[in-house]
């Protein structure tokens, strides 16, 4: 539903796009788009892929008509290559909800060239967190790293509250502001660790794909890089929409 309401966080992506400079292309790590292997969209035409039912029509009738980047999707097999990571390549993937949403707010006109990047759930954070480190090449030579997913993401629990039901949600803002803490801090270890580290990462995560592009984000920024807030807020009960960007040291 954020492509329909956009909210605080929505305005906090195209007030941050303003700023930008606009980049040679955007590499964008969805979590709903998962592989055993880190797999790089090489196609020309990105379709946009309505994967989810049971919402308002009006997301059905969204298209985001982004242009791949196949070139670029080769600079990025070459980077995890070079990583010594396993990698393939998929010429015929679109851009999944997790990556054509926030897009619309940081390009509504499409007109930056995208690459669309998996993730492996069964690597964990510490995978995740490698395979931002083989990328941080591409934010220094003028790539947007657009990592997506939510700091919480709870469906059950969004679920009982959009019927009326109490539940208890203060474990949410609890989650967001320990996220927030350690980055702020640079506690990468601990952020790494964060499902022994929090006694309520379980429940704000219970699967943590969505808070897996993090990790790759933070990789890619490098040691030493600057952190800014874009927003923090808690949406539809118990979904944190807390947005950050990390600025390379070599960038400063």
């Amino acid at each position: 539903m954020f492509a329909i309401r956009p909210g605080a966080a929505g305005a906090a992506l195209t007030a941050l796009a303003e700023e930008l400079a606009r980049p040679r292309a955007a590499l964008v790590i969805s979590p709903h788009w998962e592989t055993q292997v880190a797999t790089v969209g090489t196609a020309s035409q990105l379709e946009t892929i309505h994967d989810f039912g049971g919402f308002d029509p009006a997301l059905y009738a969204i298209q985001y008509p982004a242009q791949g980047s196949p070139q670029g999707a080769q600079e990025v097999l070459a980077a995890l290559e070079a990583a010594g990571l396993p990698v393939r390549a998929d010429g015929q993937r679109g851009l999944d909800h997790g990556a054509w949403v926030p897009l619309r707010y940081l390009f509504p006109q499409a007109g930056v060239p995208v690459v669309p990047l998996s993730i492996q759930h069964h690597g964990g954070p510490g995978h995740a967190f490698r395979v931002g480190q083989a990328l941080a090449p591409l934010a220094e030579q003028g790539w947007l790293i657009a990592a997506t997913g939510n700091i919480t993401h709870n469906l059950r629990d969004w679920q009982q509250a959009e019927t009326g039901a109490s539940i208890e949600s203060s474990y949410a803002q609890r989650f967001s502001d320990w996220i927030h803490g350690q980055l702020i801090s640079g506690n990468i270890a601990g952020l790494l660790d964060y499902r022994q580290g929090q006694s309520d990462a379980l429940r704000a995560q219970p699967r943590d794909e969505h808070l897996l592009p993090l990790f790759t984000a933070l990789g890619a920024a490098g040691a030493g890089a600057q952190l800014r807030t874009i927003h923090r807020g808690i949406a539809d009960h118990v979904i944190a929409m807390d947005g950050y960007a990390f600025e390379p040291t070599s960038a400063q």
